[in-house]
């Protein structure tokens, strides 16, 4: 439920429940005559507004079903990807040693990777594209934030050309 329909029921339940409490005693000489608890009315009728408010708490004020369709469920929440690098788009780091990762089932190629502490103080694995390399410990690498589909693990990839990482070489045929 959107936050005005939230603040206009508990506004509401707050005057309504005042008012039936400040009015006990007028209540209970009103039914006085007719054998009726004023207690008892007093507990029927909150109990009735009660069940009304929670009602309007189930409403979604200014919607159409097409639009509450639309919507969804209102306690869904989406899943927010989370960045690797914290909401920035590179990050510099230092490599701490080179591996080879597998890929997952159907393919077979090893993945050069580096596991390298970024700036932020992070320690995560960062595929190498392209062929061939020269990185070891101790070298500085530029890295960006993208996921390797099919080796599980590696979310962020070095770029080429940046700091210790030099451009792929052409193959002469």
């Amino acid at each position: 439920m959107n936050i005005l329909a939230r603040s206009i029921v508990s506004s509401a339940r707050f005057c309504l429940g005042n008012s039936i409490e400040g009015n006990r005693l007028q209540l209970s000489r009103l039914y006085a005559n007719l054998g009726i608890q004023a207690g008892s009315l007093l507990n029927t009728a909150t109990s009735h507004i009660g069940n009304l408010f929670q009602g309007f708490e189930q409403l979604r004020f200014g919607s159409t079903l097409q639009a509450m369709h639309n919507r969804g469920k209102p306690y869904k929440t989406p899943n927010k990807k989370k960045n690797p690098l914290e909401g920035k788009p590179f990050a510099k780091g230092v490599v701490i040693k080179t591996v080879i990762r597998k890929p997952k089932k159907p393919n077979s190629a090893n993945r050069k990777c580096v596991v390298v502490r970024l700036s932020t103080g992070k320690e995560m694995t960062a595929y190498i594209p392209g062929e061939g390399h020269h990185l070891q410990e101790h070298n500085i690498v530029l890295v960006k934030s993208a996921k390797l589909v099919d080796t599980p693990g590696i979310k962020i990839k070095c770029v080429r050309g940046k700091y210790d990482l030099p451009h792929p070489i052409k193959k002469k045929q």
